[in-house]
């Protein structure tokens, strides 16, 4: 499974559902809907009959659909790589992905760990020669953008679902979601899932920079200026661009919220002290990866699914942990935790 995720990284989506033997769909596609009756539900073929077969009702149950979303559609095919979709509460569009498909991407990001932090040395250093140029270039802004999400582990964003869901991520900011006072930047928005986000941090040149980028005509609080004197709008495709070209892989704004999490993991256990049985090593995960998903913004459940490398609980369960992930001081452009996290997946390859 592991070969075949780390190919589909740089795969389009429908190559990438082919590779782990699903079929891409969309819910364009007619499919099963969902209508009210009585305190259930039914379930209707796309021509309106009604789904009668047992095995076939068992199995739209089992996705487990919250009662409380509307317009849902059912996937006609059990290996599409998404299964349903339907509107929560709050008008939001919601996703239930096949779970080979969900395993796959995340796996995928969690492949490009050892190579994302023997990166962060130097897109780092990169970023810091990026910042002291003069001008709003677009260079300049995306090492802007890039150094916050280092700094906050935010979403990256997307322009169409801040469209339809007001929900917000760093480059869909607008300028009413920042409150600056000298060097205190901080960020208040509502995020994805209608979370509410308060994001504060200190530094003097960076709040400078945002300053003048709020300073410009426009809603869109990150834009740069060409040498035309035009204004555009940075966007996730940017970003990813940006780290690309400056690590020369194909690393994504994903991967510092992975990278994040998995620190934030790391820094909890060693706070807390080692267990002496297998029970109280489960506990102490729990504990680990709660202070994580704190950090993120995420459930517990997500943030273990998605952001948090595997390879630390199983060192941890095996009794490993604290001779491969060792606390140094710093000096080489990552923290402690962040080398400690790195010799403990390059160890575990």
């Amino acid at each position: 499974m592991l070969a075949v995720s780390v190919a589909a990284v740089q795969l389009d989506p429908a190559q990438a559902a082919s590779l782990a033997q699903l079929r891409y769909v969309s819910d364009d596609v007619p499919g099963y809907r969902r209508r009210r009756c009585g305190r259930g539900f039914s379930y209707h073929h796309a021509d309106g009959r009604l789904v009668e077969a047992p095995e076939q009702r068992a199995w739209i149950r089992s996705l487990r659909i919250p009662p409380a979303w509307e317009d849902v559609w059912i996937s006609p095919y059990r290996n599409g790589h998404l299964l349903a979709t339907g509107r929560d509460g709050k008008g939001r569009k919601q996703y239930i992905y096949h779970p080979r498909w969900s395993a796959q991407r995340a796996a995928g990001i969690f492949h490009q760990m050892p190579a994302f932090g023997q990166a962060l040395p130097g897109l780092r250093a990169r970023l810091e020669s990026d910042l002291g140029q003069r001008g709003l270039g677009r260079e300049r802004i995306l090492a802007l953008v890039v150094r916050l999400l280092d700094l906050t582990l935010v979403r990256v964003g997307n322009a169409e679902y801040a469209k339809r869901n007001d929900s917000f991520g760093l480059t869909t900011l607008r300028s009413r979601h920042l409150d600056l006072a000298g060097s205190r930047i901080r960020f208040e928005f509502r995020g994805k899932s209608g979370k509410q986000h308060t994001l504060t941090l200190r530094d003097r040149r960076l709040a400078g920079l945002i300053r003048r980028c709020q300073e410009l005509p426009g809603q869109e609080l990150f834009q740069y200026v060409d040498e035309a004197k035009q204004r555009h709008g940075i966007d996730s495709a940017d970003v990813n661009a940006y780290l690309a070209e400056v690590t020369g892989q194909p690393f994504t704004a994903k991967c510092f919220r992975t990278w994040g999490g998995s620190v934030a993991v790391v820094e909890a256990l060693h706070k807390l002290p080692p267990p002496g049985t297998a029970a109280e090593a489960e506990q102490r995960l729990r504990t680990a990866v709660d202070c994580a998903a704190r950090r993120l913004g995420n459930t517990v459940a997500v943030c273990r699914r998605h952001y948090v490398h595997p390879a630390i609980a199983e060192c941890y369960r095996a009794g490993r942990f604290f001779a491969l992930c060792r606390l140094d001081d710093g000096g080489d452009g990552l923290a402690p935790a962040e080398r400690a996290l790195l010799w403990l997946l390059q160890a575990s390859r």
